[in-house]
């Protein structure tokens, strides 16, 4: 029932852009280490930058775990259900990498989100997606649910924040700088924007 691409184009593409969450996995190399699954959202975080490329805004948060894995291995997978509509669910499997402010790349990127703005976020990375393998399966159980609208809190806690004081609000969380099994996340204090 499932089928593989070798592209994001055309009715994938559309899906991929329409819906208003997707969910974003990624592992240590260790055997035993934390498998991390995170949801996002906010319509608009979400950019297909070419056929085999996606990428999505990072904002502040309490955790680092998604940066601390792409840092270390580069495995990613992000996946999007159709709650609405036709049952379908696409992944794509891939290489990603957090690309940060001081990053040469960081404002072409932020061209590719042109409905929202970052500075009441917090946003300290772009996570880039090289897809290496996409698919889709039926969704047939994945529930049929209704999309009413964002959630302003994210944006409402975080625009109280500057350069310095978001700086100490990442420093005073323990699995910022360093991920929930020891490796490497953010790094503080992150490059200032602008």
């Amino acid at each position: 029932m499932g089928k593989t691409y070798e592209r994001i184009d055309g009715r994938l593409r559309d899906f991929i852009e329409a819906q208003p969450m997707f969910f974003v996995a990624t592992a240590p190399l260790s055997g035993d280490g934390t498998v991390n699954l995170s949801p996002k959202g906010l319509r608009g975080c979400l950019a297909v930058l070419d056929e085999h490329t996606v990428a999505y805004l990072d904002f502040a948060g309490s955790n680092a775990e998604t940066i601390a894995h792409l840092r270390e291995n580069g495995r990613v997978t992000l996946m999007w259900c159709a709650f609405a509509g036709p049952p379908t669910i696409v992944r794509v499997h891939g290489r990603g990498e957090p690309v940060f402010r001081d990053d040469s790349r960081w404002p072409d990127l932020l061209r590719h989100f042109p409905d929202i703005d970052p500075t009441p976020h917090g946003l300290r990375a772009v996570i880039v997606v090289r897809a290496e393998l996409i698919r889709d399966t039926c969704g047939y159980t994945v529930p049929l649910m209704s999309y009413d609208t964002d959630r302003d809190l994210h944006g409402r806690r975080f625009a109280r924040e500057d350069d310095a004081s978001l700086s100490a609000y990442f420093a005073g969380k323990e699995h910022v700088a360093t991920s929930i099994d020891g490796l490497p996340g953010l790094p503080l204090p992150p490059v200032p924007a602008g």
